[in-house]
């Protein structure tokens, strides 16, 4: 049975960037993929953050086929940003003031918990303190 992983913004860059010392691990998940047993999830926030990303750090010239592939690909499905999504990030935000979550982190922990999905491909701890299985986050 085919299981989905949120994708995180580092998630995509260690996809994207060779030289990140997470890449490795990331595109043997994203085999898993290729191969039909993972298929990825993402947000439309999270497209925007790895874009500003990109350029932030000095790759602007991988963006381009970023997006082509993100928004064409069979195994990345993009989960929009709507009303009632935006208010349940908000609500989650606003209970977890003592962390410090990113108004996108609490988007995708609670876009996670709709869909009821639990591996996200991220090296960022603070989906570790919330209860879901960060893949690229030291163990």
């Amino acid at each position: 049975m085919k299981s989905d992983i949120f994708i995180d913004t580092s998630g995509f860059y260690s996809l994207l960037v060779k030289n990140d010392g997470k890449h490795r691990s990331a595109a043997k998940i994203l085999a898993g993929a290729r191969s039909g047993v993972y298929s990825f999830v993402t947000s439309d926030y999270v497209i925007d953050e790895t874009v500003t990303l990109m350029k932030a750090r000095g790759f602007r010239h991988i963006i381009p086929d970023f997006l082509r592939l993100v928004n064409s690909s069979n195994v990345c499905r993009i989960e929009w940003t709507d009303s009632e999504r935006f208010e349940a990030a908000s609500k989650f935000c606003t209970k977890h003031l003592d962390q410090e979550y990113s108004f996108t982190d609490c988007l995708i922990m609670s876009v996670m918990k709709e869909l009821g999905l639990k591996k996200i491909l991220t090296k960022d701890e603070h989906f570790k303190i919330a209860g879901f299985d960060a893949m690229l986050a030291e163990k």
